[in-house]
Order: structure tokens, then sequence, then C-alpha cells
């Protein structure tokens, strides 16, 4: 939360690399993630369910 994209992917790739065999939640202020969190998953194949919280505010919850 309150970090500009790219910030909320990197941190992302770096949790993934951390834990790869589990669920993460990530929580992003940026609306521009939507995009490139879902294009990330898609890419590499993980299962990511996107949930607006409010206009400020987005969850992701990630499977491998």
């Amino acid at each position: 939360m309150g970090k500009p994209c790219p910030m909320p992917l990197l941190m992302l790739k770096k949790a993934l690399k951390k834990s790869p065999d589990q669920s993460l939640l990530l929580k992003s202020s940026d609306p521009h993630s939507q995009q490139d969190v879902s294009r990330y998953c898609q890419i590499h194949q993980l299962n990511c369910e996107m949930r607006k919280i409010s206009d400020s505010e987005f969850h992701y919850l990630i499977e491998s």
C-alpha cells in the first residue's frame, strides 16, 4: 500500500521467490497494479483473484 507501480509487482516477485509454493495476498493502492499484476500472473501461470476494495485499495490473492 502507498507504493506506485512497479513496486507492488517487484514486491510480488520477491515474495514468490522466497515462498514459491504458498498463497500470497498482495495489497496495493495503485490502480495500475490491476493490469500489471494480472498480466504477470497470466504469463507465469499463477492463479490470481483480484478484489477491488475501494478506488484506492486492491487485493490480489495469488496462488501457484
